[in-house]
């Protein structure tokens, strides 16, 4: 949620900002709402000072007539007022909850995710000497995928993974806690990619929970009810749909020191969605199910230190992708396509050779205090003031990577080589 001080001064901005995102929300309805809200304030406060007034008089004997028929005037006025006043905060609050985030200035505008912008071409493309399978050609011939048997249980959009597949996928989420664990290597990629001022304080392991209340996941600005989310039926609960929408109200309604942040985790979960509205060719195989597993990152820093962080979590995703020897593209997400809470967003787009286009295998968020400051999230800074933190959020692994490892590293006699990165989590084998 935005700030409404920020609003009131920048009222031309936020709104144009809305525009650029795509949402339809009046910036001059919520100020007027906002008008009337603190003018309700101011009234609700003078009738509580006459009310205490006027009971003040009432001690050290009877009091007056007048007194007495002033005192139930002001109780009748004040309980009109407070009604009215309450009234108006929630349809206040509601308005404000709608507002998205501003776009940081770098972001591009755009009206469609056609208009990212592709700023790193990493990689090179396999060449094939014969006709590139898909990934679930390769998984039916080896009986990887089972989502015949899955729709019986589940219904479509689900599938079984089986042998060699799930070791796989275990072994890229060892992989990338290795990864986001180790000191010395994030170190080494701040050194690369000339980052300065970022701490190489490790990520800590979490398993989150699957589901969040209404209230919490409205915080976090990720509660997408029409397309994503599902609900527990009789249960204040909603699934995740993806890690971070668990791990980012972690310190809900905490003030953290300092001298703690950056607090990096990184959560592993089974997340699920809707994806209302998605058909053709991603409805075949594992590249967009309603339930996968997913590694990702979160973290909580100071605000000088927020894009740095988000800039940092890019740089893992691509050392991540580049020493599975997979090619890649690295997209600036233009305004329509980073979402309400985010202020600035990145993809990752993997070369597919079974559909012959890149596509989407990581997105990375930069927050700001968006979502810090429903979720009440602050730090003590040094000087002894409070602030809100801001939270990052950016994908390690999902299944999606485990498309391109199958399609990118097929050979002709339909089996795939094992990224050498990988083989030490499977056994030391070289081939599946």
């Amino acid at each position: 949620m935005l700030d409404i001080r920020y609003i009131r001064e920048n009222a031309d901005k936020v709104q144009e900002a809305a525009k650029n995102k795509g949402y339809d929300v009046s910036i001059s309805e919520l100020l007027k709402l906002d008008d009337e809200r603190r003018e309700l304030q101011q009234q609700v406060d003078a009738l509580r000072e006459r009310r205490n007034a006027n009971a003040a008089s009432m001690k050290g004997g009877k009091p007056e007539q007048s007194v007495i028929d002033e005192g139930k005037q002001i109780k009748i006025e004040l309980a009109e007022r407070e009604e009215y006043l309450t009234n108006t905060e929630v349809k206040f609050v509601e308005l404000l909850k709608t507002v998205p985030n501003v776009p940081l200035d770098m972001v591009p505008v755009g009206s469609t995710e056609d208009e990212n912008v592709v700023i790193k071409t990493s990689g090179e493309k396999p060449q094939f000497d014969f006709e590139p399978k898909s990934h679930w050609e390769l998984a039916e011939a080896h009986d990887w995928i089972d989502k015949e048997r899955a729709a019986k249980i589940a219904g479509a959009r689900f599938a079984y993974l089986k042998g060699d597949l799930v070791r796989l996928e275990m072994a890229l989420w060892n992989y990338g806690m290795d990864v986001l664990g180790s000191q010395e290597t994030l170190q080494k990629i701040i050194d690369d990619n000339h980052l300065e001022g970022v701490s190489s304080k490790p990520f800590t392991p979490v398993i989150p929970p699957a589901v969040a209340r209404t209230e919490v996941f409205q915080a976090t600005g990720r509660l997408n009810k029409e397309e994503q989310t599902y609900k527990l039926e009789d249960e204040d609960l909603w699934l995740n749909a993806s890690a971070e929408h668990t791990m980012a109200p972690m310190y809900l309604n905490e003030i953290l020191p300092e001298a703690q942040l950056p607090i990096r985790i990184v959560g592993y979960t089974t997340a699920f969605r809707r994806e209302a509205g998605t058909y053709g060719k991603d409805a075949e195989g594992i590249f967009r199910l309603h339930q996968f597993n997913k590694l990702e990152m979160e973290s909580f820093t100071t605000a000088e230190a927020g894009l740095n962080e988000h800039l940092f979590m890019v740089a893992i995703q691509e050392y991540l992708m580049a020493s599975l020897g997979l090619p890649f593209q690295t997209l600036e997400k233009c305004t329509a396509d980073i979402g309400r809470p985010n202020a600035k967003g990145v993809d990752i787009n993997t070369w597919l050779p079974g559909q012959s286009e890149y596509r989407e295998t990581h997105t990375a968020d930069y927050i700001t205090d968006y979502q810090a400051r429903p979720m009440k999230t602050r730090v003590r800074r040094q000087d002894d003031t409070v602030q809100f933190v801001h939270t990052n959020d950016a994908t390690v692994f999902s299944e999606r990577p485990l498309v391109a490892i199958l399609e990118n590293f097929q050979t002709a006699d339909g089996n795939v080589v094992i990224p050498e990165v990988l083989r030490p989590y499977m056994g030391g084998r070289d081939i599946l």
